[in-house]
This record gives C-alpha cells, sequence and structure tokens, in this order.
C-alpha cells in the first residue's frame, strides 16, 4: 500500500504533464494560428499580385511583360516596341519611332484581362502587333504591285517598283513619301491624252446639212485632263489595297464655269452628236442635235469687230455653262457706262460673258452688222427666233467659233 507521501508524488507528476500536455495543446494551437495567418496573408498577397500584376510569360508587340503592372507594361512597350514600317529601296523593315506612341494604357489593360488568371500562371501568351504585321505585309506587296490604268480606251500599266521610291506605315496610316516618279508619269500620261486647248481638224455643217467644210479648231475650256492629285491619291491607295484595275475617267478635270470633264468618251474628237456651231464671217449659227441640224440661222450679230477687242467674239470651242430663263444681262458700254438688258432666254458659254440670247433692242440684222455695231461678244438672236435655239441647245454641250 502506497504511502501518502509516494500518492502525493504521483499526483503532482500527473499534474505535470497534464500542464505540460495543455502547454503543448496551447503551442500547436498558436502555431496553427500563426501558420493559417500567414498562409493567409500570402495568398492574399499573391491574389493582389496576380490581379495587378501580367503573368510571368507575357510578351506583348515582342516585349516582355512578364510580372509588370499595366502602367509599367504600357511604358516598356512604348519604349522598345518596332512602331512603324518602311519600305525604302525594294526593302521592307519594322522600326520603333520615337515621336510615335505604340500602345495606349487601354490597350494594355484589354490584354491583361486576356491572360488574367485568379492564381499565378506559367502559360505563355504573346500578343502581336497585328497592323504592324499586316502593314509589313501590304508594303511587301506593294513592291510587287502593279496598277492598271485605264483611259480614252488605252491601258496604262503603272508597276510600283519602278514608281514607288518610299513608303511608310505609321500612326495607323500609309505614306507614300517619294512619289516623283508617279507624278511625272502621270503629267507624261496626260501631255499625251489631254484635249484642253488641244487644235484638231473638224467639220462644221452648211446650210442645213451636217457636213460642210473642214476647219482647224482649238478647245479653250472645253475638253479635260488628268487631275493628277486625285489620280496619284487613287493610285497608291490601290497600291495599298492590291486594286489591279483603275478607271482613269473617274480622275480627270475641265475648265471654266466648272471644273467637270467635257468631252471624256465621246467621238468626233470629243464634241459627240450634240453641239452649236457660230460662223463669225458668215453670221451663221447652227445648232446640232443626234448628229443632225437643228437649227440653222443666218441672220445672228456677234461682238463688234472693228473697235475694242474686247467686244469681239472669241474663236475657239467652249461650252454651254448653264442656261437661264428669264435674265437681266449687266456689264460696260465702250464709253465705261453700266448697261443692264433684260432678255427672256440666255445660254453663256465663256467667263468672260459671252453666250447666246435674245436682243429685242437691236434693230440692225444685217450681215454686216457685227464690223461696227455687234454686240459686247455675246450672240445676239432675234426674239422671233430664238425659241427652238433655246428648246435645243444642251448644258455643257460644245459651242464651236470660227472665223
Amino acid at each position: 500500500m502506497q504511502s501518502r507521501k509516494d500518492l502525493r508524488k504521483h499526483t503532482n507528476r500527473n499534474n505535470l504533464y497534464l500542464i505540460i500536455a495543455g502547454i503543448v495543446v496551447i503551442l500547436v494551437i498558436i502555431l496553427g494560428v500563426v501558420v493559417h495567418n500567414h498562409d493567409v496573408e500570402s495568398q492574399s498577397k499573391e491574389r493582389h499580385f496576380v490581379t495587378t500584376h501580367f503573368n510571368p510569360n507575357v510578351t506583348i508587340y515582342g516585349v516582355k511583360v512578364g510580372n509588370l503592372t499595366v502602367d509599367k507594361a504600357t511604358q516598356k512597350i512604348n519604349k522598345k516596341a518596332d512602331n512603324v514600317v518602311y519600305l525604302e529601296n525594294g526593302k521592307v523593315t519594322p522600326e520603333r519611332d520615337q515621336s510615335t506612341k505604340t500602345i495606349d494604357k487601354p490597350t494594355v489593360q484589354s490584354y491583361f484581362k486576356k491572360q488574367h488568371t485568379t492564381t499565378p500562371s506559367k502559360q505563355n501568351y504573346n500578343y502581336k502587333f497585328k497592323k504592324l504585321s499586316e502593314a509589313q505585309n501590304k508594303l511587301n506587296k506593294v513592291k510587287q504591285a502593279t496598277v492598271n490604268y485605264k483611259l480614252d480606251g488605252k491601258t496604262y500599266p503603272l508597276k510600283a517598283k519602278d514608281l514607288i521610291n518610299k513608303a511608310s506605315y505609321k500612326d495607323g496610316k500609309y505614306k507614300f513619301d517619294n512619289t516623283n516618279d508617279l507624278t511625272a508619269r502621270l503629267n507624261k500620261i496626260n501631255k499625251a491624252v489631254s484635249t484642253l486647248h488641244q487644235s484638231y481638224n473638224f467639220t462644221v455643217p452648211s446650210g442645213t446639212k451636217i457636213n460642210g467644210k473642214t476647219i482647224t479648231v482649238k478647245n479653250e475650256s472645253y475638253g479635260w485632263g488628268i487631275y493628277v492629285k486625285k489620280a496619284k491619291q487613287a493610285i497608291e491607295k490601290a497600291y495599298i489595297n492590291g486594286t489591279k484595275s483603275l478607271n482613269g475617267g473617274d480622275y480627270i478635270y475641265g475648265l471654266g464655269y466648272n471644273t467637270y470633264a467635257h468631252g471624256y468618251g465621246k467621238k468626233n474628237h470629243g464634241i459627240g452628236d450634240n453641239y452649236v456651231v457660230i460662223s463669225l464671217k458668215k453670221q451663221e449659227l447652227w445648232v446640232v442635235r443626234k448628229g443632225k441640224v437643228a437649227v440653222n440661222l443666218n441672220d445672228v450679230v456677234t461682238g463688234t469687230k472693228i473697235g475694242s477687242k474686247g467686244d469681239r467674239t472669241p474663236q475657239g470651242v467652249w461650252y454651254i455653262q448653264y442656261k437661264e430663263s428669264p435674265s437681266t444681262l449687266r456689264g460696260y458700254n465702250s464709253d465705261g457706262s453700266k448697261y443692264a438688258s433684260k432678255v427672256k432666254y440666255w445660254m453663256p458659254f465663256t467667263l468672260s460673258g459671252c453666250g447666246l440670247h435674245d436682243a429685242s433692242w437691236r434693230t440692225d440684222w444685217s450681215k454686216t452688222a457685227y464690223l461696227k455695231g455687234g454686240s459686247h461678244g455675246c450672240i445676239n438672236i432675234q426674239p422671233s427666233e430664238i425659241h427652238p435655239v433655246w428648246q435645243n441647245v444642251i448644258k455643257d454641250e460644245a459651242v464651236i467659233v470660227y472665223n
């Protein structure tokens, strides 16, 4: 039987064990809490990092941005990525232009969203500069491009390699930096085909017959030429877009009251089948419609021949600018005084104010009236005879004035 002393020792030993066990349990609990809190904090930091930084293996426009924030990635891309493409001497090369911004923050943010994961990922992400790659492809194709420029029934092959010395892609736009050869080529074509200020033989009517004598006339406001600036822009665009053919008739111009081309694609030296003919020597007028004489007047009065040159009817090929009824003609007499004459029909064909109109004030309609008492350059027509002229004359048709 244990003595009280031994029992007390045994009890104390057990209590010590219990205390130690309790301390161990408490330490384990504390350690567990510490570890848990550390894990929670670590996970929180990781979550915060992956929500604000790119994954490790991310490349944008050829620049590595792994573990960078959107702001830092934007700065790095703008500092290092290629952002322009040059075509020069037959070579296409991408380069970086410091003055050009490569990418903006919203775009980088969009790439961030695409690669974002809730936990760190080692997956590779490579976002390419598609527009720059597309520009490289297009400029490589430009080197071999040929545009068939079709004009007035002929085709002119325009090869980029012969006409384009330098081109570039920058800020989302294509630019041809040296097009002197293309401009020269278009000017050469224009010189060969333009009808403005060109002289040619033309058969004028005689009486009621369409074919009379053949004269030499010169286009003044009538005719057309290549609008080189617009044609050049269209050809450059065709090179970039891979367009094989262009209608040159879409890029021509004219002179006078408006800049529309006149006579393009028409037969009979561009005059066509509808026109007006005026003989100064005969004081005669013809209106031709659909290749036939529709009106013939042999008693018109043209501009005064003897005296002020400003009153003479100018020779050449012009065109009807517009038709107006009624109208008031205003100008200056030879003595400097102003005049304002009301007419029923007005059909101008020069910028200086020459046109066809009725002249109710005129009494002398003789063949010699124009020598000293003619008009200020207009074609005076008797009121009783002008209506068929008005009916048959067409806006923009040619007016041929010869001696």
